[in-house]
């Protein structure tokens, strides 16, 4: 038994790759924010000593002293908004959300510093040190997670995980964790009410006993975190007893609540009188929310139009020799509310090819699946093949976007059959317009089962947010580069 106080070896190993960690990360962050601030002085200044024009005297000071002011002031805020916090690296969105909001409030100060004693700086400065810096912080975060998942998968810089609760909860949350990637957890043992370890294992993890046997199996799997997921067992009592010994002991102590499907920004923790209470925001989708959707809709489609103008006018030539039938496609889908829209897409089939669907699906017994699709499809042309491989039959959807049928990102569009078979849950995806991507298609695509496909759509409506859509969007590049599940 380890004395009271004492620090094992898994929970000093635990501390000791979250801080190497956040040091490489603080590293990485201050070289970058001192080569975009620094980078921007010399782009505006060169080397030329350059003051400031303000009322006080004492104000007027040179750039470099700016800059230096701002490199310091910068990383302090990143340090304020917890963006290197082991809590929030290396999954999910909140880090980079962090990132982003401690950069902007902080020259949100300086504009309202140099307005309020009148201080003239200079705009072009701050217009290329404050995107120039946000780009590379997020890009090397990016990086940095990468390179994390890697150590990950070779069980290195992760914390070693002891499951508390009854079979089925842990079993849940265990799943959870396995499907995470980034999640940073080792599942190494279990403990269930009755302590059967003859028991199947959690995924992966043992049995090793029952509650009363908590700090023995800490110490015997060598755990630094144990979560608890849930039982009527555990008392307020037991549970407080067990949070004074394994914070005696340096392990972390992890509550999974029976919530599901619910993201970070909607969970919010209130203390009343020591009773930890756990408020859920219930989503809404209408208002400034809607109309910055719609906005970011609008730019970021048309931007896209312009840009990839000549691929497109490509594409429908080669459409257009491919063989008879129209350059475009349209097929009706089902939008926002359940209203029907016709959904464009590059012809990628054999003329008349919905007439042929039924009798392929009859014929490899996959007419009643939804979802289901043609394997080795005959009706698929050759140019037809590198067009979905790589998702560039897709492209006229931006002008679904344009116009307002579909989002850039969205839950997956649906065909009016496929709807038919939602349940209540189901429809909750028809409060917001469909996606050219979203999760389903960084998630597997046509690999996703049925029920996966109505899960990712719902927890996307559920939890959407703008960041989680530029998120979504940068892993779209990459799936589109490097294609999974595309036919």
């Amino acid at each position: 038994m380890v004395a009271r106080g004492s620090r094992p070896t898994a929970s000093i190993r635990r501390r000791s790759w979250q801080r190497s960690f956040a040091a490489r990360l603080f590293t990485t962050d201050i070289l970058l924010i001192s080569g975009s601030v620094l980078g921007s002085q010399l782009l505006w200044f060169g080397f030329d000593t350059v003051e400031l024009s303000a009322d006080i005297p004492a104000l007027r000071a040179g750039y470099t002293t700016v800059s230096i002011v701002l490199i310091v002031s910068w990383m302090l805020m990143l340090d304020l908004f917890g963006t290197r916090d082991h809590k929030v690296i290396g999954s999910g969105s909140l880090e980079y959300k962090r990132v982003t909001d401690a950069t902007i409030r902080l020259f949100g100060v300086f504009a309202i510093l140099a307005f309020l004693f009148r201080i003239e700086l200079a705009r072009g400065y701050f217009l290329t040190a404050l995107p120039a810096g946000l780009l590379l912080l997020l890009f090397s975060r990016w990086q940095w997670r990468q390179w994390l998942r890697r150590r990950q998968a070779k069980a290195t810089f992760v914390s070693r995980a002891l499951l508390v609760g009854e079979r089925d909860k842990s079993v849940h949350v265990g799943q959870t964790i396995q499907a995470t990637p980034g999640a940073g957890l080792l599942l190494v043992g279990a403990l269930t009410p009755d302590g059967r370890v003859t028991d199947p294992d959690i995924q992966g993890a043992p049995i090793l006993g029952d509650f009363a046997t908590l700090l023995q199996a800490v110490e015997s799997s060598r755990a630094d975190t144990v979560i608890l997921t849930g039982s009527d067992e555990l008392s307020p009592a037991d549970m407080r007893r067990v949070g004074w010994e394994l914070e005696s002991r340096g392990v972390e102590l992890i509550v999974a609540p029976a919530l599901t499907d619910v993201a970070g920004p909607r969970i919010h923790a209130r203390p009343v009188a020591g009773l930890p209470l756990i408020h859920v925001s219930y989503p809404t989708f209408e208002g400034v929310k809607r109309f910055s959707k719609r906005i970011f809709d609008i730019l970021g489609s048309g931007l896209l139009i312009v840009v990839s103008s000549p691929l497109l006018l490509g594409i429908a030539i080669a459409v257009r020799r491919s063989g008879p039938g129209s350059i475009l496609y349209r097929q009706e889908r089902i939008g926002r509310k359940g209203t029907p829209f016709g959904m464009l897409k590059f012809r990628s089939m054999v003329q008349d090819a919905d007439d042929q669907l039924e009798s392929l699906l009859d014929a490899q017994g996959t007419s009643d699946t939804p979802l289901f699709k043609v394997t080795n499809d005959p009706r698929i042309t050759p140019i037809g093949q590198v067009l979905r491989r790589h998702s560039l039959d897709e492209l006229p959807q931006l002008f679904n976007v344009f116009v307002g049928n579909m989002s850039l990102v969205g839950p997956r569009p649906q065909r009016a059959a496929e709807v038919a078979l939602y349940d209540d849950a189901a429809h909750r995806r028809l409060i917001m317009k469909p996606g050219m991507s979203g999760l389903w298609q960084v998630s597997g695509r046509s690999n996703l089962s049925w029920d996966d496909s109505i899960r990712l759509g719902l927890y996307y409506v559920e939890n959407w947010s703008l960041t989680a859509d530029v998120i979504i969007l940068w892993r779209t590049v990459r799936a589109v580069v490097k294609p999974e599940g595309a036919v």
